[in-house]
């Protein structure tokens, strides 16, 4: 692992050269942009040099593949399976998709200049957790992009350490399964689309987001609600008693949810309802939802008291339409959590404490791809990549940071065949 760290950031540079920001379509087409096809192709061929398996793209450009076991002569212990998870887009935040990385060598303490020319410059006063890297190479953007630490620290990660233990036969493991997907950012359709019998692991790990030492088994339940109101148009001159005004009725039945349950009011694991979306016109409205809660119990509650309140909508306007369709998102991975699979988050923390890293737990008010293949049955904990500022053109990642997440990779791998 000496050079471990060149073939990080080598790596790293190489896989935000290939744009592959995914585009919010709702998942009428997955992937949603054709960059992330060519990464995963990418991704395909070196995974083939050093010599994974079964590999196969699947039509939704999801990579699956294993590097089978490799253990000594004689060894007859079951060792488990483990899954490595990382998602192949960059997100869509009405910035440039072509990412152009740079590096801050021994960082001095002081305000950064992203961009001369166009004055972009990321201060210490707007972004103090700088202070905390003085000393340390850090990867910066040009500014009128996101890095794309999210989450292309975590391929160069994965596929770092896919390569040390290929070129070193004495390093021991069980079968290790990669899953590379896309669109995680725009609404999890990669993960959504995956074939589980191609990654049959016991457990999993996703590696995304955030600073050094987080991890992650806690996520919200996940559910989105779209209300549609059909009123009746009419002419101004003849509406009395004619008009049902959609637009209205959609300002009613928002009015219905309380004004402290929202994003901008809540944190930790207290949840809410958002109403993220409205339009309308004269004949129709549609109201859009985002039903958030870490507990299971009121996760369903709140969608019940969403269909309670478009039943109110409806009985108190009976000439309007109004449609109500509910689906679930995403899971709380700890809901997946067992007896028999929590030796999963239990590898987390001793790998931590080998390393000498501070853990730092989060109850994530957000969703990974783990928190939707921990709904498969498989559970799927999350750890850092040492990035900070994701889905920012202030987005920036620390190379000890990101190392540090290669070491968590490979101590788990080892862990794990030690049992």
């Amino acid at each position: 692992m000496a050079n471990s760290q060149a073939e990080l950031i080598e790596r790293f540079q190489c896989y935000v050269a290939v744009p592959s920001q995914s585009l919010s379509n709702g998942g009428t087409q997955v992937p949603s942009s054709e960059g992330q096809w060519e990464l995963a192709k990418l991704l395909q061929q070196e995974c083939a040099k050093l010599g994974l398996v079964d590999l196969h793209l699947s039509e939704q450009c999801v990579l699956t593949g294993k590097l089978p076991a490799n253990l000594p002569n004689g060894c007859s212990r079951k060792i488990p399976s483990v899954g490595f998870v990382a998602h192949l887009d960059t997100v869509d935040v009405c910035l440039s998709p072509e990412i152009h990385p740079q590096m801050v060598k021994n960082y001095d303490g002081k305000d950064i200049v992203l961009n001369k020319d166009q004055l972009i410059v990321m201060t210490t006063k707007e972004h103090p957790e700088l202070l905390n890297y003085v000393g340390q190479d850090l990867i910066v953007t040009d500014g009128t992009s996101v890095l794309g630490a999210d989450n292309k620290a975590a391929i160069a990660n994965i596929m770092t350490a896919l390569s040390t233990l290929s070129a070193n036969p004495s390093m021991y493991h069980g079968d290790i399964y990669i899953a590379f997907v896309p669109d995680e950012e725009c609404g999890l359709y990669g993960s959504k689309s995956m074939d589980c019998s191609k990654f049959p692991v016991d457990f999993a790990y996703t590696i995304d987001c955030c600073e050094l030492g987080e991890v992650v088994y806690e996520t919200f339940n996940a559910g989105s609600a779209a209300i549609t109101i059909h009123g009746v148009s009419a002419h101004p001159m003849s509406a009395k008693g004619v008009l049902v005004n959609p637009t209205l009725l959609a300002v009613d039945f928002i009015n219905m949810f309380d004004r402290k349950e929202t994003p901008e009011c809540t944190e930790g694991k207290e949840g809410y309802i958002w109403c993220q979306a409205v339009q309308s016109n004269q004949s129709t409205a549609k109201v859009e939802l985002n039903i958030r809660d870490h507990y299971k119990e009121k996760y369903e509650a709140r969608k019940q008291f969403v269909l309670e309140n478009v039943q109110k909508l409806q009985a108190g306007n009976p000439r309007a339409k109004i449609e109500c369709a509910i689906q679930d998102v995403y899971g709380n991975i700890a809901d997946a959590v067992t007896d028999q699979n929590r030796i999963a988050i239990d590898y987390l923390y001793t790998a931590m404490k080998q390393l000498q890293i501070t853990p730092k737990t989060i109850a994530m008010r957000g969703g990974t791809d783990g928190s939707f293949i921990s709904t498969k049955g498989i559970l799927t904990p999350n750890y850092f990549t040492g990035g900070h500022n994701f889905h920012s053109r202030f987005e920036f990642l620390p190379i000890p940071s990101l190392e540090k997440s290669y070491q968590m990779t490979m101590t788990l791998i080892d862990l794990i065949y030690k049992g």
